[in-house]
């Protein structure tokens, strides 16, 4: 009896043994303080080197033990510390540190508050709130937090981190908070598909007389080519839409005085890249609504949740995203979430914009899976937005993808077909685009040029909030639409002309009187600019057109001060009428340093452009040549993205 007593109090000490040292796989999520998930935050288990972080939907998973303490860190917030005890599953909720929240944080450009950042960031404490920029993230940290060091492996593969007097490993591999991790590397950009397309060419007024296009207000083209050029990659040349990159910067042209929805505004002077050359800014700027006077909207958020939109910048700043859109919404306007993956679905029905948050824990309960079905999910939006249709309201399909659509309809060709007739139910489309890698510029370009609608790349938060908040009425409420420019140059000034970019918004000198040929929106408050550059009559150039031995020039005489007219066209937001209004323009250059800021920095940005795209019509293309020219226009940049584009500029050699 005695010895079974020993032999069953030996079992119960070796089965506590093993069970003390044996590992067991512990889950969770981490969120903020208002249930949003955080990707990024580090887990390590004290007293150890081990750790892991989590996923973009704040999910993690971790081996330890019983009685291990596991540690949570996320900048901006404070730790928390966990004992491990009889669940396998532990949720955490951490909070913020408020006396963090005013450090600048190094993003590669610019600064912004912790409060918008998602995802791991590093942060320089002790500076004022001033830009600090770096292309190099080695650079960017190193000598600006107390106790880090860092260091670039020969390889290029990886960045050692060493912070808070904890030595690296031997093996090199670099610790943050005694965790191994490893940095994210752009994406191939290999798998990300844009439109082809040849930059306009020099013609002449005696064989074509007439240069037709419509407006372009969207600005996807720069965020994209910014993304390119801050993770150190080459920008694809087809990338490059120039109009886009103009267009994404504001300028300073007068509102509207008379009945018209948009003022008129032009300049010419001397071509920066061709001394020969001229140069004939058009600029037009919509009228300002306040915001108590705009209409109801009546909003569809069309949100991709397929698997391809796993990663931290696709459907986690998806979400971001939309809360900042969904902090602009009154209580007159309304809003359904329509998603898709392999199918496509509602899950959530029309609900006023005074009850946040619901919105917002509709969001929230999102995350990714499957396939793409696009073609579905814009069926199944545009049927929302009819059923709800707001009469003389902004009924809007806000659509947000990395447009990889592989189920049902998905080429380019498909998708223009389908778009082409939703945009006849007089619902605009905004497409909102994320991520990398195998991201379709081309099918976002053609959804937004063919359906009533505007484009932009969201590469981070802040863009998110400028293209969503602060300039959320641009965005968002069309105050014209269909709008159509035609010009006619004078050949007694003009020997040839050529429009820059603008090369996907040409159109067929008939189609401008045309009210059933579409045309691009003008948002509140937005502005356009298009530039000609021109060759003056007399003048040798290397790009001059031949004489035609059998084509007459028209009689001038009575026109002899006017270097071109030009017209517009536009209908109403509501109707589909097209109004006409016509300006002439004289034959006046000034010299280019008596010209606006405007104009300076307008034309830089296109020269930029032709620069990325190593344009043959350009002859001098070095980067100090656009750099003194946009220094010259930097004039009334309060949020700093002019100057943001002057680094760009000197990072491009």
């Amino acid at each position: 009896m005695k010895s079974l007593k020993l032999i069953s109090l030996a079992l119960a000490m070796l089965f506590s043994i093993l069970s003390f040292g044996q590992e067991i796989k512990i889950t969770g999520t981490v969120t903020d303080e208002t249930k949003t998930a955080l990707p990024g935050v580090v887990i390590s288990i004290k007293g150890t080197r081990k750790g892991t972080q989590t996923d973009s939907n704040g999910h993690y998973a971790i081996q330890a033990q019983k009685g291990n303490q596991l540690v949570f860190s996320y900048i901006g917030m404070n730790s928390q510390t966990i004992k491990i005890e009889n669940s396998n599953v532990i949720n955490v909720r951490l909070k913020n540190n408020s006396e963090q929240l005013d450090e600048v944080v190094v993003v590669g450009y610019g600064n912004i508050s912790k409060e918008t950042q998602t995802g791991s960031i590093a942060a320089v404490s002790g500076k004022k709130k001033e830009n600090y920029y770096s292309n190099n993230y080695t650079k960017a940290l190193q000598g600006q937090v107390a106790g880090v060091a860092t260091t670039e492996n020969k390889i290029k593969t990886s960045l050692s981190i060493m912070i808070r007097g904890v030595r690296s490993s031997d093996t090199g591999s670099p610790l943050y908070d005694k965790v191994n991790i490893n940095p994210p590397l752009p994406a191939d950009p290999n798998g990300e598909e844009y439109e082809n397309f040849v930059e306009n060419q020099f013609d002449t007024p005696k064989n074509v007389p007439l240069s037709t296009f419509s407006i372009d207000v969207d600005n996807a083209s720069y965020t994209n080519i910014r993304r390119f050029i801050n993770n150190g990659q080459a920008v694809p040349k087809d990338a490059v839409r120039i109009e886009e990159m103009m267009n994404f910067f504001k300028y300073s042209y007068p509102q509207p005085k008379d009945k018209y929805p948009f003022s008129i505004n032009t300049e010419y002077s001397n071509c920066p890249w061709n001394s020969k050359h001229n140069l004939l800014k058009i600029g037009l700027q919509g009228k300002n609504v306040p915001t108590e006077q705009l209409p109801a909207s009546n909003l569809v958020f069309l949100i991709d949740v397929s698997g391809s939109m796993s990663d931290p910048n696709k459907l986690p700043l998806l979400k971001q995203s939309m809360k900042i859109l969904v902090n602009e919404l009154r209580k007159e306007d309304k809003v359904a979430i329509v998603v898709y993956a392999g199918a496509a679905g509602m899950v959530l029905p029309p609900t006023t914009g005074d009850k946040k948050q619901i919105i917002i824990n509709a969001l929230d309960n999102l995350s990714s899976g499957g396939s793409t079905a696009g073609g579905a999910g814009i069926d199944l939006a545009y049927k929302t937005a009819i059923e709800n249709f707001i009469k003389g309201g902004n009924n809007r399909v806000i659509l947000a993808t990395d447009g990889d659509f592989n189920v049902g309809s998905s080429s380019n060709k498909d998708m223009q077909t389908l778009i082409e007739e939703k945009r006849k139910s007089g619902v605009f489309l905004t497409c909102l685009g994320y991520g990398m890698g195998n991201y379709k510029d081309s099918k976002m370009e053609i959804l937004a040029n063919k359906g009533n609608g505007n484009y932009a790349y969201i590469d981070n938060i802040q863009e998110a909030n400028r293209f969503l908040g602060k300039e959320f009425k641009g965005s968002l409420f069309a105050i014209a639409k269909d709008v159509k420019i035609q010009i006619e140059f004078n050949p007694k000034h003009v020997q040839a002309y050529r429009l820059i970019g603008y090369e996907n918004r040409k159109l067929r000198p008939e189609d401008f009187k045309n009210d059933a040929i579409d045309a691009g929106e003008l948002g509140s408050g937005h502005t356009v600019t298009a530039l000609y550059e021109i060759i003056p009559t007399g003048v040798e150039s290397d790009y001059s057109l031949p004489d035609l031995k059998y084509t007459k020039t028209a009689n001038t005489s009575n026109y002899s001060n006017e270097l071109a007219t030009i017209k517009f066209r536009y209908k109403k937001a509501d109707e589909n009428k097209s109004i006409e209004m016509i300006q002439t323009i004289e034959n006046k250059s000034n010299g280019l340093s008596s010209t606006s800021d405007d104009f300076k920095f307008s034309a830089a940005v296109a020269w930029f452009g032709l620069k990325l795209r190593d344009s043959k019509l350009i002859a001098v293309k070095d980067s100090q040549s656009i750099l003194k020219l946009t220094k010259q226009g930097l004039s009334k940049d309060p949020e700093g993205y002019k100057a943001e584009f002057m680094r760009l500029v000197e990072t491009v050699q």
